[in-house]
């Protein structure tokens, strides 16, 4: 089973209320089994939002209110939620194809809390809770590259 952001399959779950829809991760979705997952919507947070960007092990949003718990408690349901799907089907966890950038999906690069659009080595909560499971996690911009 692979876990995929749930914006890259058209939920209106994205800050700004829309989405982040991906024909490849939709056509992933339908060739493999997949639960979507949406960690900041799993938190309770709104839709929509004002955007959140980690800086110095925080994530802020850009009205500069700290949502930090808000996010790890959603990368915490998701995970748990992801998990319980998995077993439920009997399969293993394989991978994830994650939001890019995003202070919860982000993988190997996220923004940098300046809300500029500049990019830092990092990883959103969601996508790190994943990689320390051993779990493979890519962005929407690697299911070209053949990741899985």
């Amino acid at each position: 089973m692979y876990l995929i952001s749930r914006c890259l399959l058209g939920a209106d779950c994205k800050y700004n209320g829309g989405n982040n829809f991906c024909q490849e991760a939709a056509d992933f979705r339908a060739a493999h089994s997949c639960f979507g997952v949406c960690p900041e919507a799993a938190s309770g947070l709104p839709v929509p939002r004002p955007p959140a960007e980690r800086t110095c092990g925080r994530i802020i949003d850009k009205e500069g209110k700290d949502v930090t718990a808000e996010f790890e408690k959603g990368a915490e349901i998701s995970l748990l939620a992801a998990l319980q799907e998995a077993q439920r089907r009997g399969e293993e966890i394989e991978g994830a194809i994650l939001k890019a950038n995003s202070p919860s999906c982000g993988s190997g690069k996220i923004y940098d809390g300046n809300f500029d659009g500049t990019l830092t080595d990092g990883w959103g909560c969601f996508a790190a809770k994943l990689r320390d499971r051993g779990i493979k996690v890519i962005s929407e911009k690697e299911i070209k590259d053949g990741k899985f």
